[in-house]
């Protein structure tokens, strides 16, 4: 028995020595193919990327299919990657196909090409577009998700994967990318609105965005003025105030902080506090008349005639001949007389009246379009406007002076005279 197990093994061992190749014939053999290989890539990857160059530029996509085609099975780029640049490579190649509208080859291609280079961007974009060409939203998004990871200061990837998750209706993921786009482009305007439009989709109040916004960047004097508009178009005038208060503290000369801290006021119906805001602004822009215009408006609207009329007078100072300045006038004294008119008319009233329609007529020829009475007050001049009828009546002193005023104490903040006109004897 012991004498057959030693046969046995030395069977073993024998047929065991056969089978082993003799020491070193595998790694000749590996480096004669490799040697072999490169001397035919030396040969081929040239002329077949000179070729590939010329069929993409004459648009025969379908060589240029079958030159790239070879260039990958001969992995060129591996001969010689600076000759034969992997990402050109493939890249031009999906290109191709994409051009015969073969997008799944495309797919493909890129994706063969990404084993190669995983952190190509241009790759990646170009599957993400075969993605689209072929239907597959799902798998296009990814690779903008993967993408944003890649390029993360590529704004068009964000734009776009902000649009995909819009379409998609996925609308916390677009939230969360257009914060994104908003921390590397605070004032993106553009992002801000879709981002107020997303919150409202998913069911999440807009405001919220520029309100946490403003208040986790209180430097950030546009947060401030954006958030304190917002507040205004959803009618929250008395919360924008505040807002619009510390951004005027940070910066004494925004003037866009002061037009709309005066508006906001209005609408509560404080019109002294509309007042001294437009007064601040105007202190900071003393030739507009425009503003000069609001202050006498905001005085109007309050009953403080005085205040008004010499904010009015001040308007028709600066306005360069748009007879703005003379329409305000005729509007405060028109005003006036409708608060304190009595009945029957007395004389005061007639020359408030007639004050306030030569102030509207003045407007009018210098092109004024504005708010005026002066029609109405024609229509019923004889009725209402002091004229000739009663200058015929006045006092010898009066009529010495050529001029009449008001006495009354109701028209005490009258202090013009009203002049005496040609015709009157």
């Amino acid at each position: 028995m012991r004498k057959f197990k030693i046969i046995g093994l030395l069977l073993s061992t024998l047929f065991i020595s056969m089978c082993v190749p003799p020491e070193g014939n595998g790694a000749n053999q590996n480096s004669k193919d490799k040697a072999s290989l490169d001397s035919l890539r030396n040969v081929r990857c040239p002329r077949l990327m000179s070729s590939a160059a010329e069929y993409y530029r004459n648009r025969d996509w379908k060589q240029t299919v079958l030159i790239y085609k070879e260039i990958t099975t001969l992995d060129c780029d591996e001969w010689n990657p600076v000759y034969a640049p992997p990402r050109e490579i493939y890249q031009f190649y999906a290109i191709a196909y994409e051009q015969m509208g073969k997008f799944d080859s495309s797919e493909f291609v890129l994706l063969d090409g990404l084993q190669k280079l995983p952190g190509s961007v241009d790759l990646r974009k170009g599957l993400a577009y075969s993605y689209k060409r072929q239907g597959k939203t799902d798998r296009e998004i990814i690779e903008y998700e993967r993408l944003v990871d890649m390029a993360p200061d590529d704004m068009s990837v964000m734009n776009y994967l902000s649009t995909l998750y819009k379409d998609e209706g996925r609308y916390d993921d677009q939230i969360y990318i257009l914060e994104k786009i908003l921390k590397y482009d605070q004032n993106n305007e553009i992002a801000q609105s879709e981002l107020a439009m997303a919150f409202g989709s998913s069911g999440r109040d807009p405001l919220d965005v520029y309100r946490k916004r403003y208040e986790g960047n209180l430097e950030n004097l546009s947060y401030g003025l954006d958030y304190a508009d917002r507040l205004t178009q959803v009618d929250r005038f008395e919360d924008a105030i505040p807002v619009l208060n510390s951004v005027i503290l940070q910066d004494p000369s925004s003037k866009l902080a002061y037009r709309k801290l005066a508006e906001a006021h209005k609408e509560t119906g404080n019109y002294s506090k509309a007042a001294k805001a437009y007064e601040d602004l105007f202190k900071i822009d003393p030739r507009d008349s425009r503003i000069a215009i609001n202050i006498s408006d905001s005085y109007l609207e309050n009953g403080d005639y005085v205040k008004a009329l010499r904010w009015a007078d001040k308007a028709s100072t600066l306005d360069g001949g748009t007879g703005e300045g003379f329409g305000q006038k005729g509007k405060v004294y028109y005003y006036g007389w409708e608060s304190f008119r009595s009945n029957p008319f007395s004389t005061d009233d007639r020359v408030v009246a007639k004050l306030a329609y030569d102030y509207f007529i003045k407007a009018e020829n210098k092109g004024f379009s504005g708010y005026s009475k002066s029609a109405w007050l024609n229509e019923n001049s004889k009725d209402i406007l002091y004229g000739k009828a009663q200058w015929f009546m006045a006092e010898d002193k009066v009529r010495r002076t050529r001029s009449i005023s008001t006495s009354s104490s109701n028209y005490d903040w009258v202090t013009e005279p009203l002049k005496a006109e040609t015709g009157w004897k």
